[in-house]
């Protein structure tokens, strides 16, 4: 079958598109045919050989996140069956074989039914993306109906998501993007008001969005840039949540101090057992009742993965980077 390849750790360059041996379905396994993968910002920290949370044994197929159709299960699978249409939901810590295949092999327990009117692209953009959106936002911020949501960098993958799951949960929700494009996203994901990034000389106008009032939960994804001003813009007693960040910053503790404010941070690899299958339970709700809609950025050809790979390290494009595969 053909699958990307890693052999040796570093940049896009290092995925080297290939056949390699066909994979088979054991006990407790399902083997999917796989028709799209998400890409995620985490594969790229995987394949430099750096990422704390996973160093992968040589070689491997990289991919956590996926979607397909059921061609085998091992002994004791019960949960799905041969033809069904499927999602693949992070692969992380465990001893599948990549997404980034034409073919996958996991554990039954990560692999879960696609509605019917959600595309196979779809299904790949959820896993990893939809699973940190719904541990941010429920399990950390405990957000509550009522509350107002700043996300600060709606229009990627993670963000549009959270976009979607708070507006369903009855939240006020202000998303920031850059550009136009990641603008016109965040407004289709349901957003109530987009914005530019928030910045010092701008709280003011953000502020005003929300009649003076501070926001009640901030999901952040650029810490090491913007976390001084969510400490100014947040609401009293109010709950930042950091998805991501990219280096360091100076902060002056005082601002938390002033609001009694709670600065969190999440990483999906560290939820617990029962805190994982809740959010794929809260996932597979809103996937079904059409709350939740993965919104699409960028697709490319499985051959073409590391210029997907460049884009993301460049930070370009909005919506979910998904890979297509015949």
């Amino acid at each position: 079958m053909k699958s990307i390849q890693v052999t040796q750790f570093g940049g896009p360059e290092k995925l080297v598109f290939t056949d390699v041996k066909d994979v088979v379905a054991e006990k407790g396994e399902v083997c999917v045919r796989l028709y799209a993968a998400g890409v995620n910002p985490s594969d790229t920290y995987t394949l430099s050989g750096t990422y704390a949370f996973s160093i992968p044994q040589l070689p491997y197929t990289p991919g956590l996140d996926g979607a397909g159709v059921v061609e085998a299960i091992g002994e004791e699978v019960t949960n799905v069956h041969v033809g069904d249409r499927v999602f693949i939901a992070s692969l992380m810590g465990s001893k599948s074989t990549g997404t980034f295949a034409q073919k996958v092999v996991c554990d039954a327990t990560l692999v879960h039914p696609l509605p019917s009117h959600v595309s196979f692209e779809q299904g790949a953009a959820l896993g990893v993306p939809a699973l940190t959106a719904y541990r941010a936002l429920f399990q950390r911020a405990c957000l509550k109906p009522g509350q107002t949501v700043l996300i600060h960098g709606a229009s990627g993958g993670v963000g549009l998501q959270v976009v979607q799951m708070a507006k369903s949960h009855g939240a006020k929700v202000i998303g920031t993007a850059s550009k136009p494009e990641g603008k016109k996203m965040v407004q289709q994901a349901g957003a109530d008001f987009v914005t530019d990034h928030v910045t010092e000389t701008t709280i003011e106008d953000v502020l005003a969005l929300m009649d003076g009032n501070g926001p009640d939960v901030i999901i952040e994804f650029l810490a090491n840039r913007n976390l001084e001003t969510d400490l100014k813009l947040i609401a009293p007693f109010g709950k930042i949540v950091i998805v991501g960040n990219r280096g360091s910053i100076d902060i002056n503790p005082r601002l938390a101090m002033q609001k009694e404010c709670d600065i969190l941070a999440t990483a999906l690899w560290n939820a617990p057992k029962d805190e994982y299958e809740q959010s794929i339970h809260g996932v597979i709700g809103m996937l079904t009742s059409g709350a939740l809609r993965p919104i699409i950025g960028t697709t490319l050809p499985l051959q073409q993965v590391s210029q997907g790979f460049e884009q993301l390290e460049k930070g370009i494009g909005n919506g979910k980077l998904v890979l297509i595969i015949d």
